[in-house]
């Protein structure tokens, strides 16, 4: 037997792929068909099925190709309803892989539908629970996603507190944990950067698993402090009930080499949005007019989701050389299908062609320091609420960036901001977005709040 976690950390997500004598599993795939096959090949083996643990709101799955390419059986929970042939898995449910057994277990809560599936060793020992949304480390799924008709995310807590006292807690203490997502998800509040644990290591120190936790304690536990899901969640959610074209015919139209005249005509004729997937630095030194910046190095594609606000959106992007198919497969992991290809050459092609560019004035921290000491300043924050709240500079305005675009209102475009975040990623971003809505008077601060803690301005923090 072997499992094998595939672990994708722009989107925290973990795929599984489980083998036994010539017949494999895989468990939430993501869109990528091309590393479950080379596994299965190089093993020698045939996959079997693709087992689901829950319409995934997160990623675009790659179930129904990978079922095309295989003949796999596409396996979901009970109450699952999706617009492709499938197997639903009835609670109880044994599904033979060689010489394992695995056992769907019924965990609504999350979602309605979602299934924790746990694996039966040769020796008929349960070995280990792949938990989807359900169960993470150190903490549990959202309760807010699946909310329908008079269900409220309430109704679907007191369903999750159910699920994991009378599924999952009354499994042995020794079984191993692997959960679909890690730290940086937006499917959950206090999730681990470890991504797999014992059950009893999580009954001891997973606050939503305390022993003699009433069930009213645990929605207000777990309701407490939830933000709005991205807006590209359901999106992707209704993809993936629906099947979506192969990832192969996405990537032939999405990694095509553009001379500047397509490019340009494409961005200023077609409505192209143009994305500059560079680092923030070379971004801040300088760009095409009115691009929007969205770094490949950080969280890419969860950043494109939630900030760029039609999938559908064409899309021609620049990117350092030699990394051009990953920017359409990251694009494509959240459902952006209409990549139509990148500059040829990048920036530079740009700047050889003598075409106007455009640059974000950056200062230190200690340069703001000295401003701020001579003058009241607009500074704008642009870390999520939490981060916000433990520490932040006295006197400034918290915008969230992943509330940027219903929340610039709140600026004047005559007034001149100072933006961080936490390290220059986000603030570039913000201002990018910010810039080609005609807020021109932006200003970052290189290197964000890291490097205002090391100066002597003003802060609030929490007590």
């Amino acid at each position: 037997m072997k499992i094998e976690q595939i672990y994708t950390g722009c989107l925290a997500q973990g795929a599984y792929y489980i083998e036994s004598e010539g017949e494999a599993a895989i468990i939430d795939p993501l869109r990528e068909t091309e590393p479950y096959l080379t596994k299965a090949s190089k093993d020698g083996s045939k996959i079997k099925y693709i087992f689901e643990t829950h319409f995934h709101a997160d990623f675009v799955s790659g179930h129904v190709d990978l079922s095309n390419k295989t003949g796999a059986d596409i396996i979901y929970g009970a109450g699952a309803n999706p617009e492709f042939d499938f197997v639903e898995a009835k609670d109880g449910q044994e599904f033979p892989l060689g010489s394992i057994r695995i056992k769907a277990l019924h965990t609504p809560g999350h979602t309605l539908e979602s299934t924790t599936y746990l694996l039966i060793d040769e020796n008929g020992k349960k070995h280990s629970i792949f938990t989807g949304d359900t169960l993470f480390i150190g903490d549990v799924g959202r309760p807010d996603l699946a909310q329908k008709g008079s269900m409220t995310q309430d109704d679907l807590a007191g369903l999750l507190y159910d699920s994991l006292r009378s599924k999952i807690m009354t499994l042995p203490d020794d079984i191993i944990v692997y959960p679909a997502h890690g730290a940086g998800s937006a499917c959950g509040k206090n999730m681990s950067s470890e991504t797999t644990d014992t059950l009893g290591n999580q009954k001891a120190t997973n606050y939503a698993l305390r022993e003699n936790m009433t069930r009213e304690e645990f929605i207000s536990e777990v309701t407490d402090g939830i933000l709005p899901p991205p807006q590209y969640f359901a999106a992707n959610v209704q993809m993936n009930k629906s099947g979506v074209r192969s990832l192969d015919e996405i990537m032939e139209k999405g990694k095509v080499p553009l001379d500047l005249e397509t490019f340009e005509a494409m961005a200023n004729h077609e409505g192209a949005l143009v994305l500059d997937t560079r680092n923030e630095v070379a971004f801040a030194d300088g760009h095409v007019p009115n691009s929007i910046f969205i770094g490949i190095d950080g969280s890419f594609a969860p950043w494109a989701g939630a900030l760029i606000p039609d999938l559908q959106q064409p899309i021609v992007f620049i990117s350092d050389s030699g990394r051009e198919e990953e920017v359409v497969r990251r694009l494509s992991r959240v459902g952006f299908d209409n990549t139509l290809g990148y500059l040829d050459g990048g920036f530079e092609t740009w700047i050889k062609s003598g075409r106007e560019t455009a640059s974000i004035k950056s200062i230190t921290a200690s340069e703001l320091e000295k401003t701020l000491e001579a003058e009241n300043l607009n500074v704008v924050d642009v870390r999520k609420p939490g981060e916000w709240a433990t520490d932040h500079i006295e006197g400034a305005e918290n915008i969230p960036l992943d509330y940027i675009n219903g929340e610039m209102h709140r600026l004047d475009k005559d007034k001149t901001y100072h933006v961080h975040c936490l390290g220059g990623y986000r603030s570039i971003i913000a201002i990018s977005i910010l810039k080609s809505r005609g807020y021109h008077n932006m200003i970052d601060i290189a290197e964000g709040y890291r490097t205002i803690l090391q100066t002597s301005i003003p802060r609030v923090v929490e007590a």
